[in-house]
């Protein structure tokens, strides 16, 4: 599976809540106390590092920057080990801290539930003020809680519509050139209507109906539609008038209007076979979209609900173990992992946005001018996970702990409104559901 798509496989118990019962989630819960804090160490000596077992080609690179790493110095040895992406997350989320690696990867939306379960210590102290000062601040909002940073990622993840400009030309639509000029939800649902009428079964737009919403695509996909309209999935620690709101319940009611135009894409090829005109999809379509259209495709940023155009982001991302006794190298580590020769080794083997300043002004993909610059613009204008204002664009899932029973209820309700459901009783489900286990963990605090 692609970079991508394997990004909704998401645990913790933050993945592990998409198919168990949430009296499941007991089981990751239970924190509490001081905060974790690793130990500097020498910054000599042989680390561990684990990482998920993605695509040949990146693991390819993860191989090749450890390489280089232990051949251009020789104070630290790291040991890599890479584990199936189907079990990585339930790996880390069953190993006691005593028994995690110096240095791992995690998928982004995890990484709250290890902070709370003191698996994950800040690594502010441990990589260079320019490591940090290099990352984007997309990047940098995903990784911290309470102003210091767990995690660091090499590449980021953006969504948007991509538009087959043939269809759109014959059917008279106009369309976006980017933010500035963005669709309305209005002007979306018309632009369905006009490409409906000039389509033989009136099925115009995708939205990657065979990931399931149900499932993590459908939070990281259609959470941004909330966001757009001015809700929210969490706000002050409760789901209860924020995620059931008039402005969540207005967006899902506009997204329920769009299903008979929807084509079930149950062979994934929707889009590339030119069916429909439009595609509800991520960044890591691009290859092969740009290969089916070519000059035909065009790039547009998701519909403003009226409080801005909104994407989510995130994606795989490093910290420091715990419980390392050796923190100084693991930081040494995560610098050279982090500079933009092993940066654009892994965006260019997945093709995801660079996470780094330097590397994403040079990609051909996502520099100004590049086919994709439209995504770097939008991760350009971060919302963090909490202040999201009209003006930004790239918004963080919530960091919290519980953030396995947010996209577990919000990904349900979706797919129950997009089967019929009324949009205010599903969330109003939803809302009580996460406020109930909110309550009954004490809010999930971090110290």
């Amino acid at each position: 599976m692609n970079a991508g798509r394997r990004r909704f496989r998401h645990a913790a118990c933050t993945g592990l809540a998409l198919a168990l019962p949430l009296a499941a989630l007991a089981a990751c819960g239970g924190s509490g106390g001081a905060e974790a804090s690793a130990e500097a160490g020498s910054g000599k000596g042989t680390i561990r590092v684990w990482a998920h077992q993605g695509q040949k080609s990146e693991d390819a690179a993860l191989q090749n920057a450890v390489k280089s790493f232990n051949s251009a110095q020789k104070d630290i040895k790291v040991q890599l080990r890479l584990i199936p992406a189907n079990d990585y997350t339930k790996t880390i989320t069953a190993t006691d801290a005593s028994q995690l690696p110096d240095v791992l990867e995690f998928d982004g939306p995890t990484m709250a539930n290890f902070v709370y379960n003191k698996k994950l210590a800040p690594l502010d102290s441990y990589v260079s003020q320019g490591t940090l000062a290099n990352a984007t601040d997309a990047n940098k909002a995903q990784g911290a809680i309470g102003g210091k940073h767990y995690g660091l990622g090499m590449y980021d993840s953006g969504l948007g519509v991509y538009g087959n400009k043939k269809l759109l030309d014959a059917a008279g639509v106009k369309y976006p050139t980017g933010l500035s000029d963005d669709w309305t939800a209005a002007q979306f649902t018309a632009a369905l209507k006009a490409l409906k009428a000039k389509d033989a079964d009136g099925k115009v737009l995708d939205i990657q109906e065979g990931n399931g919403l149900a499932t993590e695509w459908g939070t990281y996909g259609f959470a941004p539609v909330v966001w757009s309209a001015g809700g929210a999935l969490l706000k002050d620690g409760k789901a209860s008038g924020a995620l059931d709101g008039p402005a969540a319940v207005s967006a899902l009611k506009t997204f329920q209007s769009w299903k008979p135009y929807v084509d079930a894409n149950t062979d994934g090829n929707a889009f590339a076979k030119r069916r429909v005109a439009l595609s509800w999809v991520g960044h890591w379509m691009y290859p092969a979209y740009s290969a089916a259209l070519g000059k035909d495709m065009v790039v547009l940023p998701l519909p403003d609900f009226g409080n801005g155009p909104k994407t989510g982001q995130g994606s795989w991302a490093w910290g420091i173990g715990a419980d390392t006794k050796n923190a100084k190298a693991a930081g040494a580590f995560l610098d050279a992992l982090l500079d933009d020769a092993n940066v654009k080794a892994m965006t260019s083997a997945n093709g995801a946005p660079p996470a780094t300043r330097s590397a994403l002004a040079k990609s051909p993909l996502y520099r100004k001018g590049g086919p994709l610059q439209l995504f770097a613009e939008q991760l350009a204008k971060p919302c963090g996970d909490t202040r999201i204002t009209k003006s930004c664009v790239a918004v963080t899932r919530p960091l919290t702990a519980g953030y396995p029973t947010v996209t577990a209820q919000f990904s349900e309700a979706l797919n129950s409104v997009y089967g019929g459901a009324d949009p205010k009783d599903a969330l109003s489900k939803a809302a009580r559901a996460i406020d109930r286990d909110f309550s009954d963990n004490a809010g999930y605090q971090i110290p």
